[in-house]
């Protein structure tokens, strides 16, 4: 096989695992932005969670200073009934503001008590999420380190192939390697194709049978008539 031929090949696989190789380094930075947004929802929900708790116990605590102003209210207008001669109309409003400062308090004791049942479901859900989200926090870190560690090892790949690239072009004749790179170019990153059983392996065209030939002697580089891509035979194909 000439050695152009063998740089080419070699040049190929090169190129299909840098390529590879950038597509995951490019990747693992989204995939550590999506595990820390999922992180972030979830501590927004516990924050969420300790805000509505923290309004129900505001609530609550204003509801029974609400019922305490209800209470002296009441103790008042008891003593000014008592410590007075009313008429029985004043009577009578002394005792309807009495009515309603006690239909008020039940308001606020049945408000009250919705409230505390609530709290005990939103006290459970904060338990619950704290559990959670430092669980979470753990593995999340423990990804990141993985994943930093991963971007590390395929940079530091990357940069071997890369430079094993160099060093390919540089043995490569300049006029292959202008040829592999327009094929490259214009065929999707695939600028290298085997002939097997008298077709190119990426357009699956038959060659002619003296084409084929000459492909076969490896003696130069060809390109397929049809894709224009660079083709090499391998001697381990077994002909029928």
């Amino acid at each position: 096989m000439a050695p152009d031929l063998r740089l080419v090949i070699r040049l190929q696989d090169l190129d299909s695992r840098i390529k590879e190789l950038q597509r995951e380094i490019a990747t693992l930075p989204k995939h550590l932005a999506e595990i820390e947004r999922t992180l972030e929802s979830h501590t927004r929900k516990l924050e969420a969670d300790r805000a509505a708790l923290s309004a129900n116990q505001r609530e609550r605590k204003s509801l029974e200073g609400d019922i305490q102003d209800q209470e002296r209210q009441i103790s008042k207008l008891r003593d000014q009934m008592i410590g007075s001669k009313i008429t029985n109309e004043q009577y009578r409003a002394f005792q309807k503001e009495i009515e309603y400062c006690q239909k008020e308090i039940r308001r606020a004791e049945d408000r009250i008590l919705a409230l505390m049942e609530e709290s005990e479901s939103l006290e459970q859900n904060v338990r619950a999420a704290e559990t959670s989200l430092a669980t979470e926090k753990g593995k999340v870190e423990e990804e990141k380190q993985l994943v930093r560690s991963r971007t590390a090892e395929a940079e530091r790949l990357l940069r071997e192939l890369q430079d094993e690239r160099g060093a390919a072009v540089r043995e490569l004749t300049p006029a292959v390697y202008a040829t592999y790179e327009r094929v490259r170019a214009k065929r999707r990153g695939v600028a290298v194709a085997e002939a097997l059983d008298g077709r190119c392996s990426a357009c699956h065209l038959a060659m002619r049978p003296q084409f084929y030939q000459e492909l076969r002697s490896g003696t130069e580089v060809m390109c397929c008539e049809s894709c224009g891509r660079i083709l090499y035979y391998s001697p381990s194909e077994v002909e029928y």
